[in-house]
């Protein structure tokens, strides 16, 4: 089975690359999250809920960073709770009698890569 979600996502971060993904991502996580619980996984579904909404949370949150130190190391706990949210799309895929979760980890990948892009060049200013 696959997860895929299908209304339009309007999401108050239209000008924000970052906030955008990672809001989108969360969204679809929910949904994940809901058809893992319906499913009685109920250890997988937390773990992934709280790792995959805390790379938007964590995002979010940098944006009142109160100095640039602030920022990146709100960044790097986003990088980190990526590699997690990584690590249980994985267990996901590979588990038997779980869903197919490999478009979310396409993109947890290209959020990886923005969050990656933000930290360097935050650290090169």
């Amino acid at each position: 089975m696959t997860i895929e979600m299908s209304r339009k996502f309007n999401t108050p971060f239209e000008d924000n690359t970052i906030l955008k993904l990672t809001f989108e991502f969360s969204l679809k996580i929910i949904h994940l999250s809901e058809v893992l619980n319906s499913n009685h996984q109920y250890i997988i579904s937390k773990q992934i809920l709280k790792s995959a909404t805390s790379i938007g949370a964590n995002s979010y949150e940098a944006q009142n960073a109160e100095s640039d130190a602030d920022f990146i190391h709100k960044f790097k706990i986003a990088a980190k709770e990526a590699d997690e949210t990584h690590y249980w799309l994985l267990l996901c895929n590979h588990a038997d009698n779980y869903p197919d979760t490999t478009n979310l980890l396409n993109e947890l990948e290209i959020i990886k890569k923005v969050i990656n892009r933000i930290i360097s060049t935050s650290k090169n200013k």
